[in-house]
């Protein structure tokens, strides 16, 4: 069972544009499906670049918008996934970041979300680029593996 929370700060409402909160659920499920993670509960925080400003600058001392910033609620990178369900933790995501994001790369606003709903679920499940170039290219290859699977 996997269960993912939706929720906005900030000075965002669902449905953004034309993005049903639907959308960014069946991205998340899928990543954890892709991922073969269970028992899981995710939180989804959709927020503006305000809201998301204040996050980065209070947890990475960075104050300006980033796209997405993920918080695991557990230490032990790549666990044993056992019931009951685990709280795995929050990605944040700017909608307002991703949609110039979309803009920039040429690619639809649910194209970038896609992106941005995987990279941070995969940081939760231990992933992390900045570790190391070897780090970087095993996370950017399962980013890409997943990304092409889902279908939106």
């Amino acid at each position: 069972m996997r269960s993912i929370e939706i929720f906005t700060e900030g000075n965002i409402t669902l449905p953004y544009r034309d993005l049903k909160e639907e959308l960014f659920y069946s991205i998340a499920e899928m990543t954890l499906i892709e991922t073969e993670t269970d028992n899981v509960s995710v939180n989804l925080i959709l927020t503006d670049d305000e809201y998301i400003t204040s996050i980065n600058s209070e947890y990475r001392g960075k104050d300006k918008p980033t796209d997405v910033i993920s918080f695991a609620y557990r230490d032990d990178p790549f666990p044993i996934i056992d019931n009951p369900m685990e709280e795995l933790g929050d990605i944040y995501i700017s909608l307002e970041t991703a949609s110039k994001q979309a803009l920039e790369y040429e690619v639809t606003i649910a194209e970038e979300i896609k992106r941005l709903i995987i990279h941070g679920a995969l940081h939760l499940l231990g992933y992390d680029h900045e570790k190391s170039p070897e780090d970087e290219k095993r996370m950017n290859s399962l980013e890409e593996k997943i990304f092409n699977k889902i279908k939106i």
